[in-house]
């Protein structure tokens, strides 16, 4: 299967990759022709070989990306023509204009004609190629549909009981009368001894790495697992790579000592051959449920408890030798001439062995986790859907083998194969995890970027994942390689074919611009203009300002070099901009407005400023909106248009020089001279207000209930406004206790119309 793949794969990408010359040459035409031909009569036909239509096909799909590529053939020189042909104008209404404008647009309408000629003819090739493959994909898919629905013998009817007992008998007296006969012959031709050496050497090489080499491995990666550092996990997770390789090398070495003796029969010779792959199955079956349920104190990332693990391993790893002694039944079955009814209720019991143990493992799969504090654990929605298809699988197929249906079979080791796929992608993710974890708790909020490294790297094991996936479960290469092709292929916007390669030409080049652009902006804040004499929201206004510029112009870069003709999309974006227009109108002119602040500036990051009732410092103005603190430490989102078309106090704009404004009042009869000497003094004394212009104290008015007066001040830093204020009255109040000056309170006289009521009406 991967020559297959590895062919299959030349044919359709590396082949196509080659360039092609701009007229399709009459000999290649022909060998098209006849191509194209074949495959329309093999299409008929409902006897055709699978081997001969693999063929056919992969030759279809070369042609067909050769012809992909030749839809854009002439690109550039018929876009300049037909610039040549609107640079002409419209013809006239009346049809009538200078013969010489005439005749160069029939001689540009013509030449346009010539260039777009192949174009037509590669797109209507590739649509036969790409209909013919179409044909033989659907083939080939009913025949699987039909293989897989096809009902057989049923292994539970009792006539196939003795004929299977019987040829289980005859394999294992086959296997011992071949290697007994096969060990007779070479010690009478004296060829034994010779190779015993030779054997001996591969069998002793085996013994080590199966034995003291996979323990050795082992004791290594216990040692070192209580100890830490940032790289410990890789060399952890190399070590149990090591797990899996020693034993696989030891099995080999054995599989080649055997056959080195050459005193095997033919199935003796089967099963030895299948050795290493069934052996191969428990080794990795082993190293997977170790790495899923780990042994000792750890729970693992998944946070089974002790039981759990236990019971998990046990089911994987018996899981595993059912099926390495089922492939090599399977191996030696396979040499004695049996019909599917006995090889199935030879096969029935082990599928049922199976299912019963997979329904354990699905149990312990979807076992809660248990909380461990100081450890991240895994919240367990996965693994809840994977035990329960688990149990699903373990009822369904042993009734579908014991009535006859054998893709059973098939479905539950592919189900099983899948769930080590799983497995795999589940150890790496938890690799990526440990090392983009790190060491100290306070370097995580200072990732940035990376932050987002661990999630791109575990989207792509999904996505490669799902290849292997589709293999396991009967997928064919050349159906992958059609997705590639599709792919790779695109689709058709106007005139024009846009590629998943155009996206990522257009994501790079966007995403270097726009890390260029914020590195600038970085350099802009930083070193360049603090030196310059602007104030702090003049340089946020440039800095801002030019995140816009440059992430404009990083689109429009990037959508050039992608070679993206959004010319087609001008009548429909016309038509959209209408209701667009309508419908984020508040948007756009939030937008326009955010615009206006960075440029006019009337508003400043760092401003003491109110509007629309709402009062607080300016900590950032977006492309939409403005965040404003208040005094109660909550942060107020205000859109920019309210900012440009309302009202807005800026209480620092421009400086920090502001007015307090004390109200005081004393009683009546007071000396307001002595009163206006005091408050000028107490404001004159407070450090925050400037003598020029000098404080100003007022005699207000005459109140109901006290003589009102008001200190007028002006301030160096407007924002300490209120504590000023409450630090001059603190001050009033102890100055007018030492003179003796009242403050007064609110009085009412009561004034009764009746009085003579109080007393019963006696005077």
């Amino acid at each position: 299967m991967i020559r297959n793949f590895f062919i299959v794969f030349c044919l359709a990408v590396i082949w196509p990759l080659a360039g092609f010359t701009q007229d399709l040459p009459e000999e290649a035409a022909q060998t098209w022709e006849q191509v194209a031909t074949r495959a329309e009569s093999v299409a008929l036909r409902d006897d055709v070989s699978q081997f001969a239509m693999k063929r056919l096909r992969a030759e279809l799909v070369v042609w067909r990306d050769r012809f992909l590529e030749r839809t854009t053939l002439n690109a550039g020189r018929v876009a300049t023509v037909d610039a040549q042909i609107a640079a002409l104008g419209p013809v006239p209404e009346d049809g009538e204009e200078a013969a010489s404008i005439s005749d160069r647009r029939a001689a540009l309408a013509e030449q346009r004609q010539a260039l777009v000629a192949p174009r037509i003819l590669a797109e209507e090739s590739y649509a036969r190629a790409n209909g013919l493959i179409g044909e033989f994909d659907a083939y080939v898919l009913q025949q699987q549909t039909d293989v897989l629905t096809q009902r057989g013998d049923v292994p539970l009817n009792p006539v196939y009981l003795a004929p299977a007992i019987t040829a289980v008998w005859t394999m294992f007296e086959n296997l011992v009368v071949e290697t007994r006969a096969g060990f007779s012959v070479q010690i009478e031709q004296g060829m034994l001894f010779p190779k015993l050496s030779k054997a001996g050497f591969f069998l002793l090489i085996a013994i080590t790495l199966i034995g003291a080499g996979r323990r050795r491995v082992t004791a290594w990666r216990a040692a070192l697992t209580g100890i830490d550092g940032r790289l410990m996990p890789l060399w952890l997770f190399g070590l149990s790579l090591l797990q899996i390789l020693v034993p696989v090398l030891g099995l080999a070495a054995l599989t080649a000592g055997l056959e080195t003796l050459d005193v095997f029969g033919v199935t003796s010779s089967a099963i030895v051959a299948r050795m290493p792959w069934a052996g191969s199955v428990v080794v990795f079956a082993w190293w997977l449920s170790r790495q899923i349920f780990p042994t000792g104190q750890r729970c693992g990332y998944l946070g089974y408890d002790a039981d759990t693990r236990a019971a998990g391993r046990r089911c994987g790893l018996t899981i595993a030798w059912v099926v390495a002694i089922t492939s090599l039944f399977d191996a030696g079955i396979n040499t004695i001439d049996v019909t599917s009814g006995v090889v199935g209720a030879i096969e029935l019991p082990a599928m049922i062995i199976v299912s019963l143990l997979l329904s354990r493992l699905g149990v312990a799969v979807k076992a809660k986790p248990v909380a461990v504090d100081g450890q991240t654990l895994s919240q367990g929605r996965v693994r809840g859907v994977v035990g329960k298809v688990c149990i699903v699988f373990a009822v369904v197929t042993p009734i579908m083998v014991a009535i006859g249906y054998g893709a059973g079979r098939n479905l539950i080791f592919s189900w099983l194969l899948t769930l080590g796929v799983i497995g795999v992608v589940h150890i790496l993710q938890r690799l990526v995890h440990d090392l983009s974890t790190p060491d100290d708790a306070s370097e995580e909020q200072d990732t940035g970027v990376l932050a987002l490294v661990p999630v791109l790297i575990n989207l792509a094991l999904y996505l490669a994942s799902l290849p292997v996936i589709a293999l396991v479960w009967g997928a064919r290469v050349d159906d992958l390689v059609e997705v590639w092709a599709r792919f790779r292929e695109g689709f058709a916007l106007g005139d024009s074919r846009i590629s998943p390669m155009d996206f990522v030409t257009f994501a790079l080049v966007f995403g270097l611009g726009y890390l260029l652009t914020r590195t600038i902006q970085g350099t802009l804040r930083k070193t360049v203009l603090p030196r310059t004499r602007l104030d702090l929201g003049g340089q946020n206004a440039v800095v801002a300002g030019f995140g816009y510029v440059g992430i404009i112009l990083a689109a429009i870069v990037a959508i050039t070099s992608a070679g993206i003709d959004l010319s087609n999309l001008a009548i429909v974006a016309g038509a959209l901009s209408v209701g667009i227009g309508f419908g984020l109108q508040n948007i756009v002119s939030n937008f326009v407005s955010g615009i206006i602040l960075l440029i006019e500036r009337p508003v400043s990051e760092g401003d003491w400023i109110e509007v629309g009732g709402q009062m607080g410092y300016v900590r950032s103005i977006s492309v939409r909106s403005t965040r404003i603190e208040t005094f109660d430490r909550t942060d107020v989102i205000v859109p920019n248009a309210d900012l440009v078309s309302g009202q807005v106090t800026n209480w620092t704009h421009g400086n920090l020089v502001g007015r307090v404004i004390v109200p005081v009042g004393v009683a009546y009869g007071t000396d307001v001279e002595k009163v206006a000497t005091i408050l000028r003094e107490i404001a004159e004394a407070h450090p925050l207000v400037i003598m020029t212009p000098p404080p100003n104290v007022l005699f207000t008015g005459f109140g109901a209930d006290s003589l009102d007066f008001e200190i007028r001040a002006i301030l160096r830093d407007v924002n300490f406004v209120l504590s000023t204020k409450s630090e001059i009255n603190h001050a009033i109040a102890k100055r007018f206790a030492q003179e003796g000056i009242e403050i007064p309170f609110a009085q009412r006289d009561i004034w009764l119309r009746n009085p003579e009521v109080l007393n019963g009406g006696k005077e």
